[in-house]
């Protein structure tokens, strides 16, 4: 088998019998110990747990017995997601010794699948970052570039899809932790419609913003995997009603083109990336002119707006949902509390890291009374706003086109010293969250450095299935998907 099999590649073949699935494990398991001191794509190897799934995997098969869809193949998942198995760190010193006692809504689903789950990924500390610089735990560097950051919050998850050592990983996305990464690490990114896949058993940031996505090699793995875990989950009520969320055969019909495209294009927000980002953008756009789709100019007047309102919103969440996480309920203890209220402070203290901290304390004042009207309730408002731009949008064009990141993957400790420069990286990924729409970011070029340029494809709420046809239009005559790292 090759490293760089695609996961439907390494399925059939593992089907077959021209490989087994202990053979798929095994090999990934070796390479992740030559590749991953350098990446440092992974928290926590499950080696002899998988390399057991897969034996019994594979007397499933050579017994003619029927197999899940992901059959043997090895998948990883972030370091966020709950497990039963290993600990569910978060990336972070609160959480370093955490284990879950119930598994995860897309762990079960992946379970049910026969997927081999090979380890958990490292994340900015719970996912609140672009680089994957937070993480307490680790640091993980970009396979195309060791100098360089992976992307975050999900860089664990992407660099090790990029840099060979799982078939698909799966990533959370609440401000463009899926789509960021997997353009900064050149791999196929998709962040489904909120409430699309179940977030039970998601150590959450932002509850109104996070979504489960996957991250993979191309548009049909990543249509591989919205089959298996996408729809409805009685045990979140975030999740979208059955009504809505019976899904459909994202593979079915990916291979058929849509006729008569309409693409959607801001050029003033395009003019706001590197000139390497834009002619890579305006080249894929080209691209699908010459497959027939017809390019449509638009404005997005409150889009200038979506960071403010979403670091408002974001932050006030993590507030909420973090105040758990002191010592007494869950995770980390001080050793060095000598009262009540100590335990609380110093615990919080010595558990998080700067950039929580940080967020937390944002969270709070916007929250805090005198302030709540005047930030969060006017950035709930902004959020409408956007919303609706994005309505008026759908209503000209079937998606919206536009860079994912303004640049490709910055040196590592480049922005840690300015926050906001961190979080104005993800000026073209957050409107998406806060609409809570589906976005997908394919590989559509280089720059002179050799560092992977990603295309942002967005589409209508519940529309994954064309959203994800629309991708595989381009990457069906383009290559860049295919680019293999020179390890």
């Amino acid at each position: 088998m090759s490293d760089f099999q695609t996961a439907l590649e390494l399925r059939d073949a593992i089907a077959a019998q021209h490989c087994s699935s202990t053979q798929a494990v095994q090999q990934m398991l070796n390479r992740i110990e030559q590749v991953d001191p350098t990446v440092g794509a992974y928290l926590s190897i499950f080696a002899d747990r998988a390399i057991q799934d897969a034996k019994r995997i594979d007397q499933k098969i050579a017994a003619g017995q029927p197999v899940g869809p992901l059959a043997g193949v090895p998948v990883a998942v972030k370091d966020n997601l709950c497990t039963t198995f290993g600990t569910t760190t978060c990336g972070s010193k609160m959480l370093e010794h955490f284990v879950a006692p119930y598994n995860a809504h897309v762990i079960e689903r992946l379970q049910a699948a026969d997927a081999i789950i090979i380890g958990k990924t490292n994340l900015d500390e719970f996912a609140m970052g672009s680089s994957t610089e937070n993480s307490a735990l680790r640091k993980t560097v970009n396979p195309w570039d060791s100098s360089r950051v992976a992307g975050g919050s999900s860089g664990g998850s992407a660099a090790a899809v990029a840099a060979g050592l799982c078939a698909a990983s799966l990533g959370s996305d609440t401000g463009g932790s899926i789509r960021q990464p997997a353009s900064f690490c050149g791999v196929t990114g998709l962040k489904p419609t909120y409430g699309r896949v179940s977030r039970y058993g998601l150590i959450t940031y932002g509850s109104s913003l996070d979504q489960i996505g996957p991250l993979t090699r191309d548009t049909a793995d990543a249509a591989l995997l919205m089959n298996i875990i996408a729809g409805h989950d009685s045990r979140d009520s975030t999740s979208a009603s059955e009504s809505i969320a019976v899904k459909p055969d994202y593979l079915a019909d990916l291979k058929q083109p849509i006729n008569g495209l309409r693409i959607a294009v801001v050029p003033t927000l395009n003019a706001g990336a590197e000139a390497s980002v834009q002619n890579a953008i305006e080249e894929a756009l080209k691209v699908y002119q010459s497959l027939g789709a017809e390019r449509i100019e638009i404005t997005m007047p409150h889009f200038d707006y979506a960071i403010a309102a979403y670091y408002v919103i974001a932050t006030a969440e993590a507030s909420s949902n973090l105040a758990r996480f002191d010592g007494v309920h869950y995770g980390y203890r001080s050793p060095n509390a000598g009262n009540y209220i100590e335990v609380y402070s110093k615990s919080r203290d010595e558990g998080f890291g700067p950039e929580v901290k940080r967020r937390i304390m944002l969270g709070t004042f916007a929250l805090s009374s005198g302030y709540y009207d005047a930030y969060y309730v006017k950035a709930l408002k902004v959020r409408n706003l956007i919303r609706q731009d994005f309505v008026k949008a759908f209503e000209k064009a079937d998606c919206l086109m536009l860079p994912v990141s303004p640049t490709t993957a910055f040196k590592i400790g480049e922005k840690t010293d300015d926050p906001l420069q961190m979080y104005l990286a993800d000026i073209y990924t957050i409107a998406v969250n806060l609409a809570g729409l589906p976005g997908l970011s394919v590989p559509c070029g280089f720059d002179a450095k050799n560092l992977p340029i990603g295309l942002q494809i967005i589409t209508n709420a519940f529309t994954e299935d064309k959203l994800l046809r629309i991708g595989q239009m381009y990457q069906s005559v383009t290559d860049w998907h295919k680019r293999n790292l020179p390890l």
